[in-house]
């Protein structure tokens, strides 16, 4: 120990790009590991609040004294890589990669996009799952971050700097992706899920790093639950952004659009099957509520109700509220002020 991991209990898009990066600033952390892939993108506000998404690189590669770490589970694709270290600014010595991270290459891209995943189950055909299955089926073309000169000032020994901070007590942080309801292990909605297991297990494994060192497990929820356009699959209680428009009682329209592929999200009233599933199988030790601010809320005991009624529904306490795409309040001490509750453009 001491090792936070952050996940999702839904199908995505909950926010924890933002958690990652503020648990990063709240416990000093010294690393912050993204594992995964570019099938999706990570919101960070910057200090000049600018939205940020990365892809590759945790949110915290913004925070000044924070290590960005790829592991050996990750699968880079290269190009995207480059624009986020161009983009960021992140300075080599700050920026580890292992050896052994999978790059995604043009042939993986191609053989994705001719399967028909994007029309079948709406993947982002980024090539990661068909990186995955050459990795699996052990083929000789499959190259690594090792192999690539661009990437050699930062390849390191992950494993081996990760243990050196947590035997000086040093706290870091997993920055998992997507949401357990995408997991192709565990979701009952197979096949729309994705190419990996999104459980808090899967990210400490893809990290390098042992169960025995994790004291912190941070799921992040939101309030309306939302999947990627077109054929993704089933999302119970689906409904659209014209109502979700009338709940927050705004003046303006509500959209989301997917990170990735800048397309208009499905979205759903809550679900609480979904969460109790992720908490039964990740067992956090937090939850993170984001998108209040789409609840329209105009007096007090209307948010304290609601928040005691959702967590009577997943059997677990909420302990941190998400009012925007920046924000995040500890429950316990949360004063409640209207004007907190306002709509913001989300990316």
């Amino acid at each position: 120990m001491p090792v936070s991991v952050i996940c999702g209990g839904q199908y995505g898009s909950e926010g924890k790009g933002k958690t990652a990066y503020y648990f990063a600033k709240e416990q000093n952390a010294k690393a912050v590991i993204r594992v995964g892939g570019p099938n999706s993108g990570h919101t960070v506000i910057d200090p000049n609040g600018d939205a940020i998404i990365f892809k590759h690189l945790p949110t915290a590669a913004i925070l000044q004294g924070t290590k960005s770490v790829l592991t050996a589970g990750n699968y880079i694709d290269l190009s995207v890589l480059k624009n986020e270290i161009a983009f960021s600014a992140i300075k080599n010595e700050d920026l580890y990669i292992d050896p052994y991270a999978v790059v995604i290459t043009e042939a993986n891209i191609e053989e994705e996009q001719k399967g028909g995943l994007r029309e079948n189950i709406g993947s982002t055909g980024s090539g990661l799952g068909s990186a995955v299955i050459s990795r699996i089926e052990r083929r000789k073309d499959v190259v690594f971050a090792k192999d690539i000169e661009y990437l050699k000032p930062f390849i390191a020994d992950t494993n081996q700097y990760l243990r050196n901070l947590l035997k000086n007590g040093e706290r870091i942080i997993v920055e998992g992706t997507q949401g357990f309801g995408l997991s192709l292990l565990h979701s009952n909605l197979f096949p729309y899920c994705t190419s990996r297991d999104t459980s808090a297990a899967a990210f400490v494994s893809e990290a390098g790093l042992s169960p025995r060192d994790v004291d912190d497990i941070i799921l992040v929820i939101r309030t309306f639950p939302i999947r990627v356009c077109g054929n993704s699959g089933p999302l119970k209680n689906e409904t659209n952004w014209e109502e979700i428009t009338k709940i927050a009682k705004s003046g303006t329209t509500i959209q989301e659009f997917t990170s990735v592929t800048k397309k208009l999200r499905r979205v759903a009233h809550f679900d609480a099957e979904i969460v109790k599933q992720a908490i039964s199988y990740n067992q956090p030790t937090k939850i993170v509520l984001n998108h209040l601010d789409y609840l329209g809320f105009t007096t007090k005991n209307e948010f304290n109700g609601y928040l005691d009624d959702l967590e009577q529904k997943i059997g677990q306490g909420i302990d941190y509220i998400g009012t925007d795409r920046e924000t995040l309040i500890i429950r316990k001490e949360l004063n409640f002020v209207l004007n907190q509750f306002k709509v913001n453009e989300y990316v």
